[in-house]
């Protein structure tokens, strides 16, 4: 897994952060890396492209859930991330978040 970029939207409850990813890969070139449900219901997407990709489907991705009526707890794109941030990254892979996998 390497990228030029990586791109995270944080909100709280599965159906905006599925509204944001959906929002994020049809607005951009980026693939889908996986997310995190942490405690208290706060779940990430993360997405990895290009720069402006990532960007563009951050924005996106924001827009969605705003519309929704729910708020955005955090986001930001990564340029030129470290290779170590793969070694966390993988962590939120969808195939080992998954239990039947991809």
């Amino acid at each position: 897994m390497t990228s030029q970029a990586i791109g995270m939207i944080e909100t709280f409850g599965n159906v905006f952060v599925i509204n944001a990813g959906d929002a994020m890969c049809k607005a951009a070139e980026v693939e889908l890396i996986g997310y995190e449900n942490t405690a208290s219901g706060y779940i990430s997407v993360i997405v990895q492209g290009d720069v402006s990709a990532c960007r563009t489907a951050v924005d996106a991705g924001v827009a969605a859930v705003h519309e929704m009526g729910a708020e955005i707890y955090s986001s930001c794109v990564i340029a030129r991330p470290h290779e170590d941030l793969f070694k966390i990254l993988q962590k939120y892979e969808l195939q080992k978040q998954l239990p039947y996998g991809e």
